[in-house]
């Protein structure tokens, strides 16, 4: 019984780990226009109707008065519903650029993952339609970058919160453009 206690006791300090080494920069909803677009027009938005149009229920205010995402029990459908109820224009069905990837990277750490640790365990994979977590025989999941869409579902599925992301700036239209092969 001490063993069985030991294993699930190793998982406590990755993610005591992993909430210390949280990113400032938020998850955004998609069809985001750009950072500063968020900063600037967001926080005087009285409707904050983009939080009410969520089915899933993951997008919050955040302190500074922008939306965010939160992961704690769904992940993000790209239904398009919050982009076409922002009154600021800030999510918009026109922002294609951000329409099928959020703002985040997500991780698998290892030492809080059972199925690295030869537990049977598929309940990241269940619920992800991209089929971007793939696995090595029955352990030993990673995550796909190039399929992953950073809806979140896997991490809020995870029994042990092994998964988490790591954000980056919303990208305008121009760093889009700019990017594309001529």
């Amino acid at each position: 019984m001490a063993d069985r206690r030991a294993f699930f006791r190793s998982f406590v300090k990755p993610l005591s780990q992993t909430k210390e080494e949280a990113s400032p920069l938020l998850v955004r909803p998609p069809y985001g226009e750009n950072a500063s677009a968020f900063q600037s027009k967001c926080p005087a938005c009285e409707s904050k109707a983009c939080v009410t149009s969520c089915d899933e229920k993951i997008i919050l205010i955040a302190d500074d008065g922008t939306p965010t995402l939160t992961f704690e029990k769904n992940g993000c459908t790209f239904c398009e519903a919050c982009a076409e109820v922002c009154p600021e224009g800030v999510l918009s069905l026109d922002n294609t650029y951000n329409a099928q990837q959020l703002n985040a990277v997500f991780r698998i750490w290892l030492e809080a993952c059972v199925a690295h640790h030869g537990v049977i365990c598929n309940a990241c994979k269940e619920p992800c339609i991209d089929d971007a977590i793939l696995f090595n025989g029955l352990f030993n999941p990673v995550i796909d970058d190039e399929k992953c869409t950073g809806c979140g579902f896997c991490m809020a599925r995870c029994p042990t919160q092994a998964i988490s992301y790591l954000t980056y700036e919303v990208e305008t239209k121009q760093e889009e453009v700019n990017d594309e092969p001529e």
